[in-house]
């Protein structure tokens, strides 16, 4: 049976995770673009970029990387007709160009080849997190309630649990979810797309 909390207000809209990194400077959605398309930033670089600040992504292991097969074969096939997911590739926010571990958006294979999914196009967020848990819980939940995602997963490597965020609150003082609900292996985890669940998911099947 999950457990469902009301998380807390974001303490700050502050970036709460990479402030302190060692550059300050900012950049909008549209010089990163650029900064891409000419080369400045490559694949190499392992970054993205949120709340307007580049930061480098967070170190993988064994248990990130085989959760990401492991999740991607059990979600995929769950998805119905006009959606797919992607798996590590941007979506497209106003302040923001983050690179969540799966996203589940709207059109086929060839949809997505002159631009990256929006949020309109996206209805589902998740992160794989256990040395990005921190940053997961706190920076992306800001951001994609913000950007009104409307349902974002962590699979919390950490806690073995599957946390799922909804009513997300859209621009505000302290963006956040309005509420939190935890999954344990046992429990079975609702996919929610557009409003209407689609499948129950075995949490077990989404953790290593």
């Amino acid at each position: 049976m999950a457990t469902a909390v009301i998380p807390p207000p974001a303490p700050s809209p502050t970036p709460a995770t990479y402030q302190a990194d060692a550059s300050i400077a900012t950049f909008s959605v549209a010089r990163y673009k650029q900064m891409i398309e000419q080369g400045v930033l490559t694949a190499l670089d392992r970054v993205e970029l949120l709340e307007n600040y580049i930061v480098l992504k967070m170190s993988k292991g064994p248990a990130h990387d085989g959760t990401i097969d492991a999740a991607g074969d059990t979600l995929r096939p769950l998805l119905p007709a006009g959606w797919r997911l992607r798996t590590q590739q941007t979506v497209d926010l106003a302040d923001s160009q983050p690179e969540p571990d799966f996203a589940a958006v709207r059109g086929g294979p060839r949809a997505y080849l002159a631009r990256h999914p929006a949020p309109a196009d996206t209805g589902l967020l998740v992160e794989v997190a256990n040395t990005s848990l921190l940053r997961d819980q706190r920076d992306k939940t800001r951001i994609y309630a913000r950007a009104g995602i409307a349902v974002y997963w962590i699979i919390n490597l950490v806690d073995r649990q599957i946390e799922v965020y909804t009513l997300p609150s859209g621009p505000a003082d302290a963006p956040a979810y309005g509420r939190l609900d935890a999954y344990a292996p046992g429990d079975l985890v609702p996919l929610v797309l557009d409003g209407a669940q689609v499948a129950a998911v075995p949490a077990a099947d989404l953790l290593p």
